[in-house]
């Protein structure tokens, strides 16, 4: 799924919701097996019951990696699971020398075929390039996120009078279309959003933090929705362990329903 068709599923949805798939296998529902296999039905539940209320879905590899050879596999199985209609991420968070990102890309953009993957651009641009040479594939690159360590390297004040991160959006921008380049900046830092868009007004941002993390689903529209919507507002466990019951898929889709009413009268 490119860009433009991205847009075209938020305005006929009225819903900027992604779904995290964070699916730590310690904290699946009664009744699933704690195992790599327990994880791809639970996932599939999930996404049956949240598709009519989001556009994308986010896939944390490290929840899957860890599960070795059939992490892995429940990855792909989980990947092929979703609609062609939703926009599919690899938060991978890669980012390496040249020819370790090339192989980075080639596993989430042609062995696992997802839209997006998410990078961290703290080796420079000849380690985002690699993933920049998918024409039709974004890159996601870490911008100002949401965890406290972000204050030891993302805010720290250059020499310019620019934070960090401010100099990484500005510098970054430049290296791809907006149809190529997306960012990650955190719920909780949603009164940044204002300055953020002076910098990137056109680009689509990855938003976590709202639900769990305590970030303000109106505050980060109010600030950082452009003319496109240009949000992304990730979701993880606040829907996908709603519930440990069995009515876990209910209420997942309960819970999506209610960020998807938000969100429309939001935009309304």
């Amino acid at each position: 799924m490119t860009k433009t068709t991205l847009v075209e599923e938020i305005l006929k949805k009225q819903s900027y919701l992604c779904v995290g798939l964070d699916s730590d296998i310690e904290k699946l529902p009664k009744g699933f097996p704690k195992t790599a296999q327990g994880v791809i039905e639970f996932n599939k539940a999930i996404i049956d019951a949240t598709a009519e209320h989001c556009v994308s879905y986010k896939v944390n590899t490290a929840f899957y990696e860890s599960l070795g050879v059939k992490g892995w596999q429940a990855m792909e199985e989980t990947l092929a699971h979703i609609p062609s209609t939703h926009f599919t991420i690899a938060d991978a968070k890669r980012g390496d020398i040249g020819n370790t990102s090339a192989q980075y890309a080639k596993t989430f953009f042609e062995v696992l075929p997802f839209d997006a993957i998410t990078v961290a651009p703290y080796m420079g641009k000849d380690s985002i390039e690699p993933f920049l040479a998918y024409a039709n594939k974004c890159t996601i690159v870490l911008g100002l996120t949401s965890n406290e360590g972000s204050q030891n390297f993302e805010q720290q004040k250059l020499a310019t009078g620019q934070f960090l991160y401010e100099s990484v959006l500005e510098q970054v921008a430049t290296w791809g279309s907006t149809d190529q380049i997306m960012f990650v900046v955190g719920a909780t830092k949603a009164k940044e959003f204002e300055s953020i868009r002076k910098i990137i007004p056109a680009h689509f941002i990855l938003v976590p933090g709202v639900g769990a993390q305590g970030g303000s689903l109106e505050e980060v529209t109010k600030y950082g929705k452009n003319k496109e919507v240009g949000l992304l507002i990730n979701a993880s466990r606040a829907i996908i362990f709603a519930s440990s019951e069995n009515d876990f898929a209910e209420k997942a889709a309960q819970v999506a329903k209610q960020y998807a009413q938000e969100m429309k009268s939001l935009l309304s």
